[in-house]
């Protein structure tokens, strides 16, 4: 019945220790996610920043008037600073996501642990078992070759 108990014990833990690691992986992966995002919007603001830098006013083009590059520009400051904002959101959520896989981690660690000292108490147990066996058996020969030697 212990040993049964024990076994129970240990595939709980096992399957705690498991789920522990699938939450970090799913964690790392929106990590990941957050991180491609931040990407994205930098290449986005290199872009804009680019157009902003580079707008002018030609004389046959589509801005042929100084008031419209204006507001072109400033739609584009406007962007720039909307994709600022969203990019400080994905950086607050990466760091976010940061305390959790840390968090995540701990208690991995410790479920391991427990696992590992489980573990190292089953072998002990076996090894004590294999000696008391072993002991029985030195006994039960020395008993045999005492009554032969006796019947002789």
């Amino acid at each position: 019945m212990g040993y049964d108990n024990l076994n129970w014990e240990t595939s709980m833990i096992d399957k705690l220790y498991k789920l522990k690691q699938q939450q970090i992986n799913q964690q790392v992966l929106l990590k990941q996610q957050a991180l491609s995002k931040i990407n994205d919007i930098d290449n986005e603001l290199y872009g804009t920043n680019e157009q902003l830098n580079g707008a002018s006013v030609d004389i046959m083009g589509a801005i042929s008037d100084f008031m419209v590059l204006q507001i072109h520009k400033e739609t584009m400051k406007e962007h720039m600073i909307k994709l600022s904002q969203k990019k400080e959101h994905y950086k607050r959520q990466v760091e976010s996501y940061n305390v959790i896989i840390v968090a995540l981690n701990k208690e991995s660690e410790q479920f391991d642990y427990i696992l590992q000292e489980e573990k190292r108490e089953r072998l002990k147990e076996i090894e004590k078992q294999e000696e008391i066996v072993a002991a029985e058996y030195m006994q039960a020969k020395y008993i045999k070759n005492r009554m032969e030697t006796y019947a002789s």
